[in-house]
């Protein structure tokens, strides 16, 4: 009887992810490690936060969260716009950074210790791929490290400090990815070769989930943003332009789904504008409800742009479950965003700093139904070839096998 080979076995380390079935947290690692189990036996090694298990199996994923705090008090990295967000919000958060890392090391070492792994795949470079190398380095396992960046850990964390351990972590990983082409060029100018960073973005759902729906037909004027309230996202910039829309199309209303640190100024800034009664805060939105929301609007406007503290979009995921529910975009020209939107083809660019630039966009758009079907089209087909899910997974599968030691890679059955 021949012996059936073992599966790979990959450890997952993330800071955001699930924390139950149908969570409003971003769940874009969960939905990558859940379509690679075909492939690989996944662990992943989340933050524990009020109300979750701290041990489950999510869709034949292990899931181990990890405490470092009384755990009413563990929200640091969930609800609010990820950590970044938390620690700006609140200087207190900053009390929890210490316990969380020591608390994810000393997960990871246990992990690491009681059982064989051939695979690491750290979400972040900061904390989680320093998390790592630091239990890689404690629990002498010298298992292979891939690491993804999704942007807030590369633009916004600046100083000698942030650069060596950016620096340390990407010298030290088998493979890097990025979630665009100009993280890549950040990476690069840290001193790595750019053959050894590959772009692959997070994937989004564009043949059941996010699809148009021509039964549903379109409101006439309103505009959608989806987000976390957050200062890169821009939604500042899209209510100082609403006056100037409302003067061309009075009967213009903008819906806001997401929630953030920001959302108690961003109500003060639409009192102060005079707009309210044409804003709608709807909250965080759960990915099953958030296609209607697409289907219907008008327009979806991503007002993204650079942040005081640098930070800035990864890539904007959002952007491209708008464009697969077929709705047209028009988005705030930062780097990251334009290898999904190219300007008058599949979306409008807009200047980042400037409201009567995204104003007059907007009126554009709204004026010309014809233009808008055009970029529709253009963009779901540029989506469905690029982003879908089955795409990036089977990417992910061939980086993360080929990372593997040569004689893990001959032995694995996947390869045979």
């Amino acid at each position: 009887m021949t012996a059936t080979k073992p599966r790979t076995r990959l450890l997952v380390l993330t800071s955001t992810f699930p924390r139950w079935k149908d969570d409003l947290e971003p769940p874009f690692v969960f939905e990558l490690s859940r379509r690679l189990t075909a492939a690989f036996d996944i662990t992943v090694l989340a933050p524990r936060s009020p109300g979750c298990l701290q041990h489950e199996t999510m869709d034949g994923l292990d899931v181990v969260r990890f405490p470092y705090c009384v755990r009413r008090w563990e929200n640091l990295a969930t609800h609010g716009g990820g950590i970044l967000s938390r620690l700006r919000a609140n200087p207190l958060n900053y009390l929890l950074v210490p316990p969380f890392l020591i608390g994810q090391v000393w997960a990871l070492v246990r992990l690491l210790r009681g059982d064989n792994w051939d695979l690491i795949h750290a979400h972040w470079l900061i904390p989680q791929g320093v998390v790592a190398l630091i239990a890689r380095w404690l629990a002498r396992r010298q298992v292979a490290l891939i690491c993804t960046s999704h942007g807030g850990d590369l633009f916004a964390l600046r100083g000698r400090l942030f650069r060596t351990l950016k620096r340390a972590v990407l010298n030290a990983s088998a493979r890097i990815t990025v979630v665009s082409a100009t993280m890549r060029d950040e990476v690069v100018a840290l001193g790595v070769k750019a053959d050894r960073v590959a772009i692959i973005p997070m994937g989004v759902d564009l043949q059941a989930r996010f699809t148009p729906e021509p039964a549903i037909a379109r409101q006439q004027n309103e505009l959608l943003f989806v987000g976390r309230l957050v200062e890169k996202k821009g939604v500042a910039l899209l209510l100082q332009a609403l006056p100037q829309v409302l003067q061309a199309f009075p009967d213009t209303r903008l819906t806001i789904a997401g929630g953030g640190p920001l959302e108690t100024e961003l109500r003060l800034l639409s009192a102060s504008l005079g707009v309210s009664n044409h804003v709608d805060f709807h909250g965080m939105v759960s990915q099953d409800d958030l296609p209607a929301l697409y289907r219907r609007a008008t327009l979806f406007v991503a007002p993204f742009l650079v942040a005081s503290s640098g930070d800035q979009e990864g890539f904007g995921l959002v952007l491209v479950e708008a464009m697969g529910s077929g709705c047209p975009v028009i988005c705030g020209n930062v780097p990251a965003v334009r290898d999904i939107v190219h300007n008058d083809e599949t979306g409008v660019l807009a200047n980042p700093q400037d409201p009567q630039d995204l104003a007059d966009a907007i009126i554009g758009l709204l004026a010309d139904p014809i233009r808008r079907d055009r970029y529709a089209a253009n963009a779901r087909r540029h989506c469905q070839k690029r982003f879908d899910w089955g795409t990036i997974a089977a990417r992910y599968r061939t980086l993360l096998l080929d990372a593997l030691p040569k004689d893990a890679r001959l032995a694995s059955p996947e390869r045979s």
